[in-house]
C-alpha cells in the first residue's frame, strides 16, 4: 500500500512507468498507482529552471569559436532550461543534461559563425543570444525532448589568450583613430556652419545692392577704407593746396613736460 500512494508537489509531475511502459501521469495532489512492481512513479519538477554551463566551471579550458570575420574567439555562456513535457524527457533522450549541451554547443558555433568579431564581443550579443535560443528550441524539439529554452546568456567573449595583449593594442589603436576622426568631424562642421554664415552675410548684403547698387558701393567703399585707414598716420591735405610731392616731416609726439 505504501508504494500506491504518492504526494505529487505543485511543481512536479509524477510519471507512472507500468511494467516499463510510459503509463500515464499524475497531477499536483494526493494520487494512487497500483502497487510495485507493477507500477514505478517518477516525480518530475518541471519548473525548477536547470543551468548547463559551457565549458564546464572551475576549469581553465578555452571555448575557441571561428567567427564570420576568420577571428578566434574564447566563449563561455550558459543556458537556463526546464522540462515542459515529463514524457518526453524521460523516454526520448538517453542523456537530456548531455544533449542539452552539445545542442546549446551547435547553435552558438553556428550564430558566432555569422557575425565579426567585435559584434560578438559586445554590440550583438543580446541578439546571438536570442538566436541562439530559438534556434536550441527548434533542434530540441525536432528531438522531441520534452525541454524549454528559458534563455542563453554570454559570461565571458574575448579573444584567445596568447593574442590578448596583441588584440589590446589594436584596440587603442582603432580608439584613437576613432577620436582622430570625431575631431575632424567636428572641425569640419565648424568650417563649414562658418561658411554657410559667410554665404548668407554676402547674398544679404548682394541683395542690398541690387535694390540701391550706387548706395552700396559707396557703403562698401567707406567701411573699407575706414578698417584700412584706421590703424595707420594720416595726413589730410584740403585742395587745391595739393602738389605731386609734399614733403611733409613724420609728425613727433610732444614729449610731456
Amino acid at each position: 500500500m505504501w508504494t500506491s500512494s504518492h504526494r505529487i508537489d505543485p511543481q512536479e509531475r509524477g510519471v507512472i512507468t507500468r511494467l516499463g511502459s510510459y503509463a500515464g501521469t499524475l497531477e499536483p495532489g494526493m494520487r494512487f498507482s497500483f502497487p510495485a512492481p507493477i507500477d514505478h512513479v517518477t516525480k518530475i519538477d518541471i519548473e525548477d529552471i536547470r543551468v548547463k554551463d559551457i565549458p564546464e566551471t572551475g576549469g581553465n579550458a578555452q571555448n575557441l569559436m571561428l567567427t564570420g570575420d576568420q577571428n578566434m574567439i574564447d566563449l563561455a555562456y550558459s543556458v537556463r532550461w526546464n522540462i515542459k513535457d515529463p514524457e518526453l524527457y524521460l523516454y526520448s533522450l538517453e542523456d537530456p543534461i548531455e544533449t542539452v549541451g552539445q545542442v546549446a554547443e551547435s547553435a552558438m558555433r553556428a550564430e558566432i559563425a555569422r557575425v565579426a568579431l567585435n559584434d560578438a564581443m559586445g554590440p550583438q550579443r543580446s541578439q546571438i543570444e536570442a538566436r541562439v535560443q530559438q534556434r536550441m528550441q527548434e533542434i530540441l524539439n525536432g528531438y522531441r525532448a520534452g525541454i524549454a529554452v528559458q534563455g542563453v546568456a554570454i559570461k565571458q567573449a574575448d579573444p584567445p589568450a596568447a593574442v590578448v595583449e596583441a588584440f589590446k593594442s589594436v584596440s587603442a589603436a582603432q580608439q584613437e583613430a576613432q577620436a582622430y576622426l570625431n575631431r575632424a568631424r567636428a572641425y569640419a562642421q565648424q568650417i563649414g556652419a562658418k561658411a554657410e554664415g559667410e554665404a548668407a552675410a554676402f547674398d544679404k548684403v548682394y541683395g542690398e545692392y541690387r535694390l540701391a547698387p550706387e548706395v552700396t558701393r559707396r557703403r562698401m567703399y567707406y567701411e573699407t577704407m575706414e578698417r584700412v585707414l584706421a590703424k595707420t598716420d594720416k595726413t589730410i591735405v584740403e585742395a587745391p593746396n595739393v602738389v605731386p610731392y609734399l614733403p611733409v616731416p613724420a609728425q613727433q609726439p610732444k614729449a610731456q613736460q
